[in-house]
């Protein structure tokens, strides 16, 4: 494709991801059918619109993220009018800087007459977010497990059961990751070790055939989330709440602050929603489902 053949306009649609789900810290990831919008067009000068204004500047991450694939790929860079529409909370937690740097990626593909490179768009997108938990579904789709090996990310793909649902709990203050981190431990015994991994590849078998029991039987986490609790002051009475209210699982999404109740059934995560609607009016709350779409250019 020429550059007079190339789109003038471009729409990059990316799906919000939660991850870790519990055991897989680092390791799992899931997208969900909450999607953000990115519209791309060239212009004479940079411009960037729908978000906070103090985002509007050269260091906006989905800007910065198009820059840095457009020089990986070897193409030259143009001056963008973009605009976001992302339903996302900014809370944390359900991978909303994930959604501008797959963004980003792929615009600098679409823009230069490329098809999207899954494996390339995930691999710089590790390299520029810092891990892959979240940026990998968020190009992928599904329920993936993802590792980093000499630089590339290896990512393997399933699909979540159609019957369970996943309601998202953002409350209206955040946890920055880099305070999740923090609160980590430098090291962890073996035997946590050994108990993780087991649960971890029992939680991928247990979403991929929706057994709700089994779900329930393999979701409790000793690596983070007893470190990253306390970094939630709402999280164990909504805990309480959700799984009085009929959830199978409970867990923070991502480092947090947003928490996912995991439900087997439309009629379960309505339970929940209006339980922790009721005990928190503040909080933001959404049923999901898992989406098999990635990142999209239209």
């Amino acid at each position: 494709m020429t550059q007079a053949e190339h789109p003038r306009s471009i729409t990059v649609r990316v799906p919000a991801t939660t991850a870790n789900l519990g055991v897989g810290f680092d390791v799992l990831g899931l997208a969900l059918d909450l999607v953000a919008s990115y519209t791309f067009t060239p212009a004479d000068e940079l411009l960037i619109t729908g978000c906070d204004e103090h985002l509007c500047g050269p260091d906006n991450l989905v800007w910065a993220s198009y820059l840095a694939a457009c020089e990986e790929l070897g193409v030259e860079s143009q001056a963008l009018h973009i605009h976001e529409e992302s339903p996302i909370p900014w809370s944390g937690g359900l991978g909303s800087s994930s959604t501008c740097v797959v963004a980003g990626i792929a615009a600098a593909q679409a823009l230069a007459g490329r098809s999207i490179d899954r494996s390339l768009t995930a691999s710089l997108a590790t390299r520029i977010e810092g891990h892959p938990d979240n940026v990998a579904p968020a190009v992928m789709g599904g329920l993936v497990s993802s590792y980093v090996e000499d630089g590339e990310t290896v990512t393997t793909r399933w699909v979540a059961a159609p019957n369970l649902r996943f309601v998202c709990m953002a409350p209206p203050y955040r946890v920055l990751t880099a305070d999740a981190r923090k609160a980590l431990p430098a090291m962890v015994p073996m035997s946590s070790v050994s108990w993780q991994v087991g649960r971890c590849l029992a939680m991928v078998s247990a979403l991929a055939s929706g057994r709700a029991e089994d779900i329930t039987a393999c979701c409790h986490d000793r690596i983070h989330e007893p470190y990253r609790i306390p970094l939630i002051p709402d999280f164990e009475r909504l805990r309480t709440c959700a799984l009085e209210a009929g959830a199978c699982a409970f867990l923070i999404s991502g480092s947090g602050a947003t928490m996912l109740a995991i439900c087997d059934g439309e009629q379960a995560a309505a339970g929940v929603e209006q339980a922790a609607s009721n005990l928190m009016p503040e909080l933001w709350v959404r049923t999901m489902r898992a989406s098999e779409q990635g990142v999209t250019v239209i």
